[in-house]
């Protein structure tokens, strides 16, 4: 995402200070790294908020501000990166983890039928909960570390590419000024 789009979209520190009920909160939640768009708190947050994306733990949004307050990433970017589990896209996600981790592991995949009960809770989840956190553990590292290095690359490109830019303006301008001095020369020289 841009700088712009993102910047358009993050709430600035001053809106924030209006926001009565986050004084309780204290101060540390106006730390401008917290909020602003840059290389470094761009990639962390990516990085937080994909890998607890993938952790098959309550509050979620919670444990990536936490994180990102602890790291000094773009808040917002992090707590919003988590919404890539849900309840629609968290069963395939989760399965696919709990699939990553019995391979690992070598353990062989049993069919889940999931029951929003205690006794599933006990009886089902007792028999796969290693291989699927050993899952969700390297599915976030992995996701994590992946939307790292690409926003980080990205960022790298963009800044290379706007160099170029500013370089071929300037030349360009320079190739003008010459182009026109001359033709002022040529003009103040020839006598009509």
């Amino acid at each position: 995402m841009p700088k712009k789009t993102l910047k358009s979209i993050t709430p600035s520190v001053e809106r924030m200070r209006r926001i009565r009920s986050l004084r309780v909160l204290g101060d540390w939640i106006y730390a401008t790294n917290l909020w602003h768009v840059n290389r470094y708190s761009s990639a962390m947050a990516f990085f937080v908020g994909l890998f607890v994306a993938f952790m098959p733990i309550p509050g979620q949004m919670v444990a990536a501000a936490a994180l990102a307050v602890l790291f000094r990433c773009n808040l917002p970017l992090s707590v919003g990166l988590v919404w890539i589990t849900n309840p629609v896209t968290m069963p395939a996600i989760f399965f696919l983890a709990y699939k990553l981790g019995a391979m690992i592991i070598d353990v062989p995949v049993q069919p889940i039928e999931f029951e929003l009960s205690f006794h599933w809770l006990n009886h089902r989840l007792a028999a796969i909960w290693q291989p699927f956190l050993l899952g969700c553990l390297l599915c976030g590292l992995f996701f994590g570390s992946v939307g790292y290095f690409v926003i980080n690359v990205l960022w790298r490109l963009r800044v290379a590419r706007q160099w170029r830019e500013r370089k071929r303006r300037r030349a360009l301008a320079v190739a003008m000024q010459a182009e026109a001095k001359a033709a002022a020369k040529t003009a103040s020289c020839d006598p009509d």
